[in-house]
């Protein structure tokens, strides 16, 4: 990992964008590394454009992500693709519904956790710190079924 990594989530709004960047800077925070997080909600309450971005290292200073600066695009909706391409660095990766197994979804609202998963087989954190995190951030009737989605998630990264 770089001494900073940058991560843009879009998608639209009642998608989950900001659930995915909360769960991922508790897991960030915990692990003990500096993050700062920002967010654009837009349009969001009428299913308009959604991103939030996460930088995370030993210091960061700006939680803006710079032009052609991304380390990975998660993009829940993928009309949101063009929207947010210009950060993504040269070697950068999108992480989309094209690249999860959306045909196993149990609840298409799941989407945002599967991409997560897929997110999380990229970066170097401990599984427990994940399911820890996503027990505390999903009520209890909703954790079974979005920790299946982000392992299938994860599993369909590796």
């Amino acid at each position: 990992m770089s001494s900073v990594t940058n991560i843009v989530v879009a998608g639209l709004g009642g998608q989950g964008v900001l659930k995915v960047t909360d769960i991922l800077a508790e897991v960030v925070f915990r692990a003990g590394l500096d993050i700062k997080k920002s967010e654009v909600h837009g349009m969001s309450q009428r299913g308009g454009s959604v991103s939030s971005e996460v930088r995370f290292g030993d210091k960061i200073a700006s939680p803006m992500v710079p032009a052609d600066e991304a380390d990975y695009l998660v993009v829940i909706d993928s009309t949101q693709t063009e929207v947010v391409k210009g950060k993504l660095k040269e070697n950068g990766i999108i992480i989309a519904p094209e690249n999860v197994p959306v045909d196993k979804l149990e609840n298409p609202r799941a989407i945002n956790t599967m991409l997560l998963g897929a997110l999380a087989a990229k970066l170097d954190f401990p599984d427990e710190l994940w399911q820890d995190v996503l027990k505390k951030e999903f009520a209890p009737q909703l954790y079974e079924l979005n920790a299946r989605m982000f392992k299938l998630g994860f599993d369909s990264a590796k």
